[in-house]
């Protein structure tokens, strides 16, 4: 029996895309509280398939797939700029294609403006009223309104036309980063975009016979399989391991492995890859919050995953990236005494122009952890860490990262880091850190 949560968020999924939503409707539609509408449309929200605006309301959007996930709707657009929305508000579900920055002839923006887009302009009412009857939305920069007949024509044609009190620089550089993070999000790939769902997959029940699994075994070949209570709540897993020995009227319940390892869909597929390596299983259950079961995910599964992760562009870097490919190594006179150089770019700086602190402790970690390599292969998680800034670094400095490993253990590390810039200590780090061999 679903939870009302879980009713709430399926009457919600079923909704036509561009239907308008209340915390009050839903609670009188379903007979819930108005809490428990509430957090269920937050969820949705989390989940990608309803977007909130302020003094619009929750609206039903599409609920992108993994390859569209660059995609914005105009309803997210109006979210990242903190837009007001003027007129067309039935077509806030919409998809953009992609964005036009209106910032030459009217005759020229018009050649470049199409249905499906998305035009970036200032005051220029005539060029508000030609991108609507192309098929395009508006952006309007600057805090600007528009002419009442614009917003009635938006109305009739479900294109939004959205007003932003940002310039036309910001608004497109908002809408390009929000762009950027959904890519990064692409590459990390997550168990819910690999497993075999529910329906699919095959698992046991608590009250099955050893007959059963022998059943499924000669079925699917495979030898490891969830156990589930009435409630599909996960109770543990069996394997060819467990039923040996037994006969075949034994449940499965005295002898499956109990509080199995298992994993939620948003575990990112690396992760899981990890999981089934270090305890050598093949299959593990993805459960809710609830320890509900929602479908499995098998070794073959994160194989096919990876393999296609490496086949895909790559798209974005995060900010570890960037600061990490800076990082450029002089050797050293002897084992361990190397020095890294790291150039401060802009991407590397907080609002002042001087390094951020994030970008700080991510070069003192990598250079730890490039120089307890050469003590020994493997993973390094940092346990703790003391960071001191002693001066600020500005912007094109270039850093000189001195690691010195004061203690080397088989499974932990104690690395001491000096920071100087142009000969002058800036910043200093004193890390723990535990050593993962890697099998």
């Amino acid at each position: 029996m679903a939870t009302k949560h879980e009713q709430i968020l399926q009457y919600i999924d079923e909704l036509p895309i561009g239907e308008k939503i209340s915390v009050r409707q839903i609670a009188k539609a379903l007979a819930v509280s108005e809490g428990t509408a509430y957090r269920a449309i937050k969820d949705a929200e989390n989940k990608g398939y309803v977007s909130t605006i302020e003094r619009v309301g929750t609206i039903r959007i599409e609920r992108k797939k993994k390859e569209n996930i660059e995609k914005l709707t105009f309803a997210e657009v109006v979210n990242i700029v903190d837009g007001q929305v003027l007129g067309g508000r039935a077509g806030l579900h919409k998809t953009l294609n992609k964005f036009v920055i209106g910032a030459m002839k009217l005759e020229a923006m018009m050649r470049y403006t199409d249905a499906g887009n998305l035009l970036i302009v200032g005051n220029r009412t005539q060029a508000h009223e030609l991108a609507l009857k192309a098929g395009a939305a508006v952006l309007i920069t600057g805090g600007f309104d528009t002419e009442d007949h614009v917003k009635k024509l938006a109305d009739d044609l479900q294109l939004p036309v959205i007003s932003s009190s940002y310039d036309t620089f910001t608004v497109a550089t908002m809408i390009n980063r929000a762009i950027y993070d959904q890519l990064i999000k692409k590459e990390i790939v997550l168990v819910e975009d690999i497993l075999t769902p529910l329906q699919e997959a095959i698992f046991l029940k608590t009250t099955d016979t050893i007959a059963d699994w022998l059943t499924y075994n000669r079925e699917t070949g495979h030898s490891r399989f969830p156990v589930v209570d009435s409630n599909l709540k996960v109770q543990g897993v069996v394997t060819s391991k467990d039923i040996m020995g037994h006969e075949k009227e034994t449940p499965i319940e005295k002898i499956m492995t109990k509080n199995p390892m298992t994993v939620g869909g948003k575990t990112s597929v690396a992760s899981s890859s990890h999981m089934m390596v270090w305890e050598g299983i093949e299959l593990l259950p993805v459960v809710d919050e609830a320890n509900k079961l929602e479908g499995i995910v098998s070794r073959q599964d994160v194989l096919k995953a990876l393999q296609m992760i490496q086949r895909q562009p790559q798209v974005g870097e995060t900010i570890d990236d960037i600061v990490t490919n800076q990082l450029v190594m002089t050797r050293g006179k002897t084992k361990g005494d190397d020095v890294y150089r790291c150039e401060v770019t802009p991407q590397m700086t907080n609002h002042l122009g001087t390094i951020s602190y994030g970008v700080f402790t991510t070069i003192v970690s990598e250079a730890a952890n490039r120089v307890l390599r050469n003590y020994k292969k493997g993973d390094l998680v940092v346990e703790n860490m003391t960071v001191y800034f002693i001066k600020p670094v500005q912007i094109d400095s270039m850093l000189e990262i001195y690691p010195k490993v004061l203690e080397v253990g088989r499974k932990f590390g104690k690395v001491d880091v000096e920071v100087f810039n142009e000969g002058v200590l800036v910043g200093k780090a004193m890390m723990m850190c535990q050593l993962i061999d890697r099998h």
